[in-house]
């Protein structure tokens, strides 16, 4: 800062000389300063962008198994309840491989019933000496085989029962129906993937909006930031939301890189859609209550060359000050700056709410140029502005 203001003095001195050399001091100029006062305020920064409104709980329903839909029990819009069943597929194949797979079981008991009592004879004759070994082994082994198709067979009936049931398709959550994929009489194929019937969203009063903010921004958002926003359905509506998930993970498109960023977005009017697109607003900055000042009163400093006859300055030695015109005096003030937004700096001491300060000046009169505040001043420096923020300021 210090540096700054260095190289500002110099630049002040040099053009001011320049001016008055070019112009032989043959026309009488008049120099006007300009001032802001010290005041309590709001200092802001914000970056914007646009994002997608969704529901923060949704679920895709498919089914498992394969077969025609034969009921269709709910539609679009549709308020449904965990549990409740809002389809069926034709059950006609299943049913029919359930009691296949339940016959095969009473088989496969009954072969296990009679080996068991033919192995507990081989057993006691074997056990008198009165059959050899391998007739006594050959009996043991039909005996086992025929335990474990029992087993097999009751695993069949089972996964028979778990396909007939998925016949039946129920809600996961309470929720409303957003689409519908199928219709009735329509072929589902589970074969390679499971088929998307519908999909539920769990609570459309309580919506979030996945913005994607550039790289250059990115490092300013933080969780608990305010977020405003508002969508082209209702464009004299401003919605309010806060910043709840920065994602890690980037997202890279024609060479540029974004990064998904998660929106609260309350939704108690309904009138928040799916799908949406928002315009958004993120604070990154956000201070209310604060004294602060305008941020090119900390560049300005006054030189010889723009003093009139009578004039005096009164330095002081610190890094960051404020100058004041008192009578016929410049005096200098000390301040400690805390936040800035480049348009508003923060002040947290060194100098009292209320006061005048000077910003700038301007020459006016015979060829002078005319200019009412810094930026067009052609002596001082000019401020730069951040590339994709918007500065605000609130005065209270």
């Amino acid at each position: 800062m210090k540096k700054t203001i260095i190289i500002a003095v110099a630049v002040v001195a040099v053009a001011v000389a320049a001016y008055f050399l070019l112009s032989g001091g043959s026309k009488k100029q008049t120099i006007e300063f300009e001032k802001a006062r010290v005041e309590t305020t709001t200092i802001q920064n914000s970056i914007t962008a646009t994002g997608t409104i969704e529901p923060v709980t949704s679920v895709t329903v498919g089914t498992q198994v394969s077969g025609i839909v034969s009921h269709l029990y709910v539609d679009y819009n549709s308020v449904v309840k965990k549990g409740q069943v809002i389809a069926e597929l034709d059950k006609t194949n299943l049913t029919s491989e359930l009691r296949t797979a339940q016959a095969n079981l009473s088989s496969a008991q009954s072969s296990l019933n009679y080996e068991q009592a033919n192995y507990n004879r081989y057993k006691t004759l074997y056990e008198k000496g009165l059959v050899s070994a391998n007739d006594f082994e050959s009996a043991k082994l039909s005996y086992l085989r025929a335990k474990d198709q029992v087993t097999t067979s009751a695993q069949s009936v089972q996964r028979a029962q778990t396909n007939l049931g998925y016949a039946t398709i129920t809600s996961p959550i309470d929720g409303v129906v957003l689409s519908k994929s199928v219709e009735e009489g329509q072929t589902v194929a589970a074969s390679f993937n499971t088929p998307e019937l519908f999909t539920i969203a769990q609570d459309l009063t309580d919506m979030r909006v996945i913005a994607d903010i550039d790289e250059a921004d990115i490092g300013g958002v933080s969780d608990g930031q305010r977020v405003t926003f508002t969508v082209d359905a209702f464009p004299d509506d401003q919605f309010e939301g806060q910043v709840t998930q920065v994602r890690q993970q980037a997202t890279t498109e024609s060479n540029v890189v974004t990064y998904e960023v998660v929106i609260s977005a309350p939704n108690n009017d309904l009138k928040l859609k799916p799908g949406l697109t928002a315009n958004v607003t993120i604070y990154t900055l956000e201070k209310n209550g604060v004294l602060a000042v305008q941020s090119k009163a900390l560049r300005f400093m006054p030189v010889e060359a723009i003093l009139s006859e009578g004039q005096k300055i009164e330095d002081v030695e610190a890094p960051v000050k404020v100058w004041t015109l008192e009578g016929n005096t410049f005096k200098a003030h000390a301040v400690q700056t805390g936040i800035t937004n480049g348009l508003l700096t923060e002040i947290l001491g060194g100098i009292g709410e209320g006061t005048e300060v000077l910003t700038g000046f301007s020459m006016t009169g015979g060829d002078a140029p005319q200019g009412g505040d810094q930026a067009s001043n052609p002596f001082m420096p000019r401020p730069r502005n951040s590339r994709n923020n918007q500065q605000q300021q609130q005065k209270k």
